[in-house]
């Protein structure tokens, strides 16, 4: 709960999520060839104010607000930045702090019924580095399954 985030707590969540983003494109900018492609991840939950995510929705979407304007600074080259909001998906972190009732509510919440597979989200994330979508810039695509 926001109430309960230390400011080392929340500082820790806005250097992983945020500041690693940042220092990436930052770099991108100069050292990405012109038609180049970033993808960033941010998250679901972004659009679902679920509580005690508060400092990480908040890093999430930061990320997003970053991606949007970095897509304006550098679009004149071709290059484009986009991000993808995954849902719930089943990896080892995930896993590893819910409990099997929190997996099952969460995969039902879904429209597809299930979690999302990390390949559901690669697939999505290298869809938007194709020339196909070089047209698709300062979006961010939700690979969640219909959960949000």
């Amino acid at each position: 709960m926001v109430k309960d985030t230390t400011d080392d707590d929340f500082d820790r969540v806005m250097s992983i999520n945020v500041r690693g983003v940042f220092t990436t494109m930052r770099e991108a900018a100069t050292r990405l060839s012109d038609n180049g492609r970033v993808v960033n991840i941010s998250s679901s939950v972004t659009r679902l104010a679920l509580p005690t995510y508060g400092p990480y929705s908040a890093s999430k979407a930061a990320v997003e607000q970053l991606t949007k304007v970095f897509a304006k600074e550098v679009g004149a080259r071709g290059i484009t930045a986009n991000s993808v909001s995954p849902g719930p998906t089943e990896t080892p972190l995930f896993i590893a702090e819910k409990t099997e009732a929190q997996i099952a509510h969460l995969s039902s919440m879904a429209a597809l019924g299930r979690l999302g597979q990390p390949d559901d989200i690669a697939k999505v994330v290298a869809m938007l580095c194709t020339p196909e979508m070089s047209w698709v810039t300062g979006q961010n695509l939700g690979a969640n399954g219909g959960f949000a």
